[in-house]
């Protein structure tokens, strides 16, 4: 099963680590740090053409993507529960 996450751009649902509100999540410094590596090591990717509302941890060939999107942690949750099946044909 695949999750859309804004854009062009889906991920296997078990690739996902970990979906999160860009709001509240960023408040803790450590999450601020994390965010900031991972960009500095070009791991992150923004699917985003408005303003972000979220960020998607992923694994992909054993090393972890984050993808910033502008669709809420809510919505992303209820399409990761749905049982919709996404096809990439």
């Amino acid at each position: 099963m695949y999750i859309h996450l804004g854009q062009d751009t889906v991920v296997k649902k078990a690739d996902i680590i970990g979906i999160f509100d860009l709001d509240t999540a960023t408040v803790s410094k450590r999450t601020r740090d994390y965010l900031a590596k991972a960009e500095k090591a070009g791991r992150v990717i923004n699917v985003s053409t408005e303003l972000p509302k979220s960020f998607i941890v992923c694994t992909k060939n054993n090393e972890q993507i984050i993808y910033i999107s502008q669709i809420s942690s809510a919505t992303l949750l209820k399409r990761s529960e749905s049982g919709i099946e996404y096809s990439l044909n």
